[in-house]
Order: structure tokens, then sequence, then C-alpha cells
């Protein structure tokens, strides 16, 4: 029997180098190179499952493409059958879509093949499941449809979280025994807003896609729903954003006459954009990507509140105990319509808690003086009108803004206008200098006209 390469093993090491494998193919004109690239992909492979073999010191194993921590080895999901490439690769795949851009958790164009109970990127070309990058129907918990902002062509991505992979990741320290493996990262991929291009939908389901395939967007919602529902994940519904429900008060600078449906905020030193939705919080599209679902929200601070940005905190539950995530950098337009976005879901303010006075900047710094002393009268008391500290840190800026306006007024200086303006001039006075000016605009009518036409 003539050898015969092993492209499943070659493929799985070699995921991450096309050209080494397309080298190899290239080489492999005579059994005795066929036999050696075979045994030593089997090598490869051996030693990428066990790194932690005795005769491979620990500076010198290979960094794989995808990190373990990104990866989550080989552990098990929710129905049993593991996240290894081998178990995707195993499933017949239904559907396949081209080249695909994919963000997270590699920023590189994949074809995304959909199965029975997977889906999965692949290199073009390579057949096989990219490491990292395969996700079981039922351990999807969230999936979204979002708007790419600030772009000036219509993009959306589509964005699917893992179970246990939207929170934020628990500190754990790295000489803990045992510690519990992360979960998968989140998939991230753009579309643009046109139709598939012909060729690029593949597959024995590619005829029914035919129907819904005028749009990549109701191609990617008529395979993601499908194989949600086929796969029993019934929970998880395909959510976009709503602009009746939240929208921005700040006008987009490419495209100005659609709202927005994000703000623009940090998380830390990273910038980047959070979504008000009907089912919770996100925030993208730096890694780590963040959900907070609306049902596991307790409450939502305003701090640091400035004249121009404040801060959000969210409190969320978490196993354990409470967690909070704090959002920097708002602009205070967007204000209201985040504040009715708490209201209208039953979400507790508790800017006015104890440990968030501390963070009132703009309250301190817009005080009168002497107004934090308490006195006989309570001056120093907070004042009981019923707003959110926001809302009062708002008017205290509004009302130092026209104050400083107020001063500019009364400083004003008109200069020496009006003062040669006599108090005490005679009619005679008048009647010459009526009597001069005749005089002078005689005279000056044809100097006048000689300066015309001279510019002329």
């Amino acid at each position: 029997m003539a050898a015969k390469l092993d492209a499943q093993t070659l493929g799985l090491v070699f995921q991450s180098r096309p050209d080494i494998l397309a080298g190899i193919q290239k080489a492999a004109d005579n059994p005795t190179r066929i036999n050696l690239f075979n045994e030593i992909a089997g090598f490869v492979q051996e030693r990428l499952s066990n790194p932690t073999a005795d005769d491979v010191p620990a500076t010198k194993r290979r960094r794989v493409d995808i990190a373990p921590s990104q990866t989550n080895g080989h552990a098990a999901s929710q129905n049993g059958r593991a996240l290894s490439p081998e178990a995707a690769g195993s499933d017949p795949v239904l559907l396949q879509i081209k080249d695909i851009s994919v963000s997270v958790p590699q920023r590189k164009k994949y074809d995304l093949c959909f199965t029975k109970n997977f889906l999965y990127a692949q290199v073009s070309g390579a057949n096989v499941p990219v490491q990292g990058i395969v996700y079981p129907w039922r351990d999807i918990e969230y999936a979204f449809y979002l708007p790419v902002p600030e772009k000036s062509q219509v993009q959306h991505n589509y964005i699917l979280f893992p179970r246990n992979s939207y929170l934020p990741a628990p500190k754990v320290a790295a000489s803990a025994p045992n510690p519990t493996p992360p979960a998968a990262e989140p998939l991230v991929f753009t579309i643009p807003n046109t139709a598939p291009k012909p060729g690029t939908v593949l597959g024995p389901s590619a005829a029914a896609a035919e129907a819904v395939s005028d749009t990549y967007n109701g191609l990617f919602h008529w395979a993601l729903t499908t194989s949600l529902r086929t796969a029993g994940n019934k929970r998880c519904q395909l959510v976009a954003p709503d602009p009746k429900l939240f929208h921005s008060a700040a006008r987009q600078a490419y495209r100005p006459t659609e709202k927005a449906v994000h703000v623009k905020a940090f998380r830390g030193s990273k910038d980047g954009y959070l979504f008000f939705l009907p089912t919770g919080i996100l925030w993208g599209f730096k890694k780590p990507l963040l959900f907070l679902p609306l049902d596991r929200t307790v409450a939502v601070s305003y701090t640091s509140v400035l004249q121009r940005t404040f801060n959000i905190v969210v409190e969320i539950e978490k196993e354990g105990g409470a967690e909070e995530v704090e959002f920097s950098m708002l602009d205070q337009e967007d204000y209201q319509g985040i504040n009715e976005y708490v209201q209208r879901h039953g979400l507790a303010d508790r800017s006015m808690a104890d440990q968030r006075k501390a963070k009132r900047e703009l309250a301190e710094n817009a005080k009168k003086p002497g107004a934090g002393e308490d006195g006989a009268d309570g001056e120093g008391a907070e004042p009981d009108d019923g707003l959110t500290v926001l809302e009062r840190a708002h008017l205290e800026a509004e009302q130092a803004l026209q104050d400083e306006e107020d001063e500019e007024e009364e400083d004003y200086d008109p200069g020496s206008e009006g003062e040669s303006e006599g108090s005490g001039s005679s009619d005679d006075d008048d009647d010459d200098d009526d009597d001069d000016d005749d005089d002078e605009d005689g005279d000056g009518g044809d100097d006048d006209d000689e300066e015309m036409g001279d510019d002329e």
C-alpha cells in the first residue's frame, strides 16, 4: 500500500503555519519523506498534548497558536463532548461560510463551519478546526448582533459568549493549587452590509440558505438561530439593540443621521463602548469582553462626576458574593438616557451610599467657601431635593458657569466710547460743526470720487 501523508495530524500541528504545511505537501514526493513527515507530526502532536514531559525543558517548550487559557485544554463541555478540534472535525459540515473577519479570540479571516453540534473556524483550505475557536452549540449562553461604531460603512459584529465567559474572570493567584481552568473566550466576527459573494456559501444546507442570503445578516441570523434550536439550546436568543429603548445623545461623526446605540467609555486604560441592551449591559470590543445581565445586576452608581464626564459602577452578583465593575469617562450628554435605562429596569441607584460620597469631585469643587462646614442650620448636610447625585452636580456645574458669565459681563469695560460727546456744547458750536461738515462734505466728495476711480 502506497504511503500517504497523515493530513489530519499535520493540519493540527501546523494549523498556524499553512506555509509549512504547503511545503511539506510539496516535498512529500516519495515514501521515505512521507513516513518521515508523518513521524515528525506525530512526535510534535504528542509533545503538544503532554507539555510537562520531563525531557522537554519548560524554557524550550514551543508556544502553540492559542494559549491554554484560551482553549481551555481538552475540558469537557456541558453536553459531554470534548472541546477539541478532533471532536468538532468528526461532525459533518452542514454549512460553510468562507472569508469571515474574526477579531476575537484571533484577528484573522477564517471559514466558519456549522455542524449539528459545533460552530468552529478553519483556515481556508486546511479542512481542520482551529484550536481555540471551537464552540458547542449547547455551550453558547448569550448571542448578540451589534453595529460596529465609528465606521463610515455600515458593519455589524456577532458576539457569542460561551458558558461562564461573560463575567469578569476571578482573580486567582498563580500559586493556587489546582486552579479552575478558565472558560473559553467569546467569538466575535464582523460582517458587511452586503450580500455574500457567489461561492462563499457551501455545504448541504447551502440550498436552504440561499433563500435568506440577500444579506450577510439575514444568512447568519438564520444559520445561528436554526443551529441553536436544532441543538436544543432554546435559552440562547440572538439579541440586538433597540434605539427606541436606548440611544446616545451624542451625534455620530461618521453616520450623523443614524442614532448611536452605544456610548464611549473606558474600563481601566482601555477605551471601548457600552451597549445598553434589553437583556443587560455589554462592554466591547477590547478584550476581555463583558456582558452584565440584568438578572445579575444589583445596582448602578454614578461616581467621579465632573462637568463633562462621569463614571458608572455596576454591581453584579457572582458566586462568592457581589462584584463591582467600573466604567469611566462617560459623556454627560448620555446621563439622562442611561438613568432612564436604570430606572426602567428597576435597578437600584446607590450613588448616595457612604462609600460613594468621597468620589463626588464636581460637587466638592463647586462648593462655596464654608459650604462644607456643619453649622447650626445644617448647611453642610445633603439637600433633600429628590435629585440624584449626578443631577445635582450637573445643576451646580451649570450654576457655576452662569456665575462666571455674569462676572465677565460685570467686568466688561466699554473703553473710551462716548468720551468725545461733549456735555456742554453750545448751539453756536453745533452750527459751526454743521458748517464745517458741509464744507468737508463738499471737498471730500471729489476726493472720494477720485479714490473710487483709482480703485476702479
